[in-house]
């Protein structure tokens, strides 16, 4: 895999937001990106059974980061308020039922337990998201259209 190839999937990580993609070209070579941080992604290469061994692609240098003041000392950042309502797979998200309606809901939205947040679009299928309890959406934390990992907060809850 040629360095053009992996900066153009290092940058659809960057604008999806992903920290890390696995891809296997047609040859049987398979590269894995990660983002430990904001930094560039490096790339791992990945064996797979039964094929020939691409060759190794060096890690990008990681610029090292401005330390911190003595005096001062790490700034903590203020806890988020709200209970997190995760992505129960990878896919899609979607606020809306369908392009042009309304969203399901909004920041500020007071929600019920059972009720519909949004829609996680997996393998051509769409997974309704709904809330667990009670409460009003202080936080919506990706945007319609954006790629999800299992995991990742998709909203806030209090």
């Amino acid at each position: 895999m040629d360095s053009k190839r992996l900066a153009e999937i290092a940058d659809v990580m960057e604008d999806r937001g992903l920290t890390r993609v696995r891809v296997e070209e047609p040859d049987g070579t398979a590269v894995e990106l990660e983002r430990a941080s904001a930094a560039q992604p490096v790339a791992v290469p990945m064996p797979m059974p039964g094929a020939v061994a691409a060759p190794a692609v060096a890690p990008v240098a990681m610029p090292a980061a401005a330390p911190e003041p003595a005096a001062q000392g790490p700034a903590a950042a203020p806890e988020p308020k709200g209970t997190e309502v995760t992505a129960p797979m990878v896919g899609v998200f979607y606020a809306a039922p369908a392009p042009g309606d309304e969203p399901f809901v909004r920041v500020g939205s007071k929600v019920k337990a059972g009720e519909t947040l949004c829609i996680i679009e997996a393998m051509k299928v769409l997974n309704e998201v709904t809330a667990e309890a009670d409460g009003e959406v202080l936080e919506i934390c990706v945007a319609d259209g954006d790629l999800v990992e299992f995991g990742s907060c998709l909203m806030r809850i209090g």
